[in-house]
Parts: C-alpha cells; sequence; structure tokens
C-alpha cells in the first residue's frame, strides 16, 4: 500500500476509487465501505483509495479555538490505522494535513483541486450524512452533481448497525471508556489493541518489582486505567500481562500519556521492538497514591487479580484459588 503525505505529486495520480474519511478505529461500518471501494476499483481497474486526515479535524478545531475537550479521544494511532486500511484492500492512503487552508477550501474548491486535479477520482463513496468544504456547506447532493459534471460516479453507504447500535467511532470510544471490551470488539470486528515501539522509561518499575515495556502515546486515547492485556509480536504465542495506561499521576504531572505494560515471568530485553497491546479487562480506574508503597501495593493487587484471571482462562484452577 502507498502512503502520501498529502496530494500526490502528477506522476503517482492514477484514476482512483475514493472514500474520504477520518477512519478512527477501522470499525465495521469503515470495514463496509472499504469493502465496496475494493470492489468498485477492481471492477472499474482503478486504484483503491483512501483519504484520511491528520490532525483529526475536531482536533485541529479544539486546538485553534484553545478547548482541547471538544478534540474526541483517539481508538487508534496513524500507524494502527493504516495497517487496517492495508488490511482491508486498499491500494493509496493519502493522509492530508488539516489545516486552516485546507479547512478553508470551498465545495466547489474542493472538487476540482483535490477530487478531479489532485487524485484523477473515477468513482467516489461517501456515509449518507457526508459533508465538505469550509463549513460543511457541501452535501451528498452537491457532490452528486459535480460528480455529473467532472466525470465521477458517487456512491453512499448507509448507516451498518450491530442489533440497535449504529455503529461508529463514537459508539467505539464510549464502549472503550467504559472498559467493555466485548461490545467494543463487536464494533471493531476484532479484539482491541494499541501498537507501538518500546521505549526507554524512567525505570521506576523495576525499583518497585515490577518492570514494564513503555510506549508512547501520541494522542488522547479512549480508555484509560489499569488493565488485564496480552502482549503479541514477542514469541509465537501472545504473552499475559498487565498494564496501565494514562498519565501516572503519582510519579509524574508532565501529562504525557504513557502505555506501561508488566509482562509476567519476563525478563528480556525489548527496546525498539514493535509490540501489540491487546486488552483483555478494565480492573480499575487510574489514581494517584500518597506515596511509592501504597502505590506498589495496589500493584500488587492489580497483577494478583491478572495472574488469576489467565489461571482461571486456561482452566488451571483449583476451586481452592476460587474461593
Amino acid at each position: 500500500m502507498k502512503v502520501f503525505r498529502g496530494l500526490p505529486n502528477a506522476a503517482a495520480r492514477a484514476p482512483c476509487a475514493l472514500t474520504i474519511g477520518n477512519f478512527d478505529g477501522v470499525h465495521r461500518g469503515h470495514q463496509a465501505l472499504l469493502a465496496r471501494v475494493r470492489a468498485a476499483a477492481t471492477g472499474l481497474g482503478l486504484e483503491a483509495a483512501v483519504m484520511t486526515f491528520e490532525p483529526h479535524p475536531r482536533e485541529f478545531f479544539a486546538r485553534k479555538f484553545g478547548d482541547l475537550s471538544k478534540a474526541p479521544p483517539r481508538i487508534a494511532n496513524l500507524r494502527d490505522k493504516l495497517g487496517s486500511l492495508a488490511d482491508n484492500g486498499i491500494d493509496r492512503v493519502i493522509v492530508e494535513h488539516f489545516s486552516d487552508s485546507f479547512a478553508g477550501l470551498t465545495p466547489q474548491e474542493f472538487t476540482e483541486r483535490v477530487l478531479v486535479e489532485g487524485l484523477h477520482v473515477k468513482w467516489l463513496m461517501v456515509g449518507d450524512d457526508f459533508c465538505y468544504g469550509a463549513r460543511r456547506a457541501g452535501n451528498v447532493q452537491m457532490l452528486i452533481e459535480a460528480g455529473q459534471k467532472y466525470g465521477f460516479h458517487v456512491e453512499t453507504l448507509p448507516t451498518v448497525m450491530n442489533g440497535d447500535t449504529r455503529i461508529s467511532s463514537s459508539a467505539v470510544r464510549n464502549a472503550l471508556a467504559a472498559g467493555d471490551f466485548v461490545q467494543a470488539e463487536q464494533l471493531l470486528g476484532h479484539p482491541y489493541s494499541i501498537s507501538g515501539h518500546v521505549i526507554h522509561g524512567q525505570k521506576l518499575g523495576r525499583t518497585l518489582g515490577y518492570p514494564t515495556l513503555n510506549l508512547r502515546v501520541p494522542h488522547r486515547p479512549a480508555l484509560s486505567g489499569i488493565f488485564i492485556v496480552q502482549v503479541h509480536g514477542l514469541d509465537d504465542a501472545p504473552l499475559p500481562a498487565v498494564a496501565s495506561l494514562g498519565v501516572r499521576p503519582t510519579v509524574e504531572d508532565a501529562g504525557r500519556v504513557l502505555l506501561e505494560v508488566h509482562i509476567f515471568d519476563f525478563a528480556q530485553s525489548c527496546y525498539g521492538k514493535r509490540v501489540q497491546v491487546e486488552f483483555l479487562q478494565k480492573l480499575r480506574d487510574e489514581e494517584k497514591f500518597i506515596d511509592l508503597p501504597t502505590l506498589t501495593e495496589a500493584i500488587d493487587r492489580d497483577a494478583a487479580q491478572a495472574r488469576l484471571y489467565f489461571r482461571e482462562r486456561s482452566g488451571a484452577i483449583s476451586a481452592t484459588d476460587r474461593i
């Protein structure tokens, strides 16, 4: 899959079947849309393409107007999003830098500069509530009329449901915030995970008896707290672990978000390796403790609960252990 930061140069502008969106989480609704794009591209002999944005438009405006509370938390980082798009058969992704100039394009300018001249779109699919251009002035009907003028076909995809629930990034965020990983998996079509490269931390976990793998989380995630997890990428089988995702209020006040993972009975050096952390169950919310001994006691309890979870799951727990 080819990834472009902004519109591709003239030599790379092959005609394409395109869809546009943030695709946070690439949930089952997104997957249905991408499958239709892939099928149309194959049938028409085109490349299957996605245009997405960085930063998220709502995040951009929240920063611009100084109210970050209005920025949606991220389900997935850009690396994971691109991996999911590749898994769904996309040939080309345009990661458009969302800026004042891009946000200021009129619907007509967006059609001409981006769709027609920039991407050579021949077939386009959007959601039935799609809006585009400055102040979201463009709608699906305007896009259909533009397609008739400039020679590209427009289709819309109805809302995809999971029972009575509309599948959306907001629904996934709500499930993750509630620690409902069963519901999140139903909406995503796969277990929820975060991937990243292991970085150096403060080494505090070692002094507490719980050495950790540390992953930087560049954006506010859709969940926080203490979790039972398993780690992929270090062994043939996933490794059982307990993790903290948050700002570490007991030991740091910088506000940076970090994913810290303690793998049970594991002592290998992993710096620089890419791992995938799959979330299984939430244990508790993140909290600030009065001192390190109190923090250590809480970690002891978290680790004991996580070990019990894995013993129960493997069936290697006795009746005495359950009492």
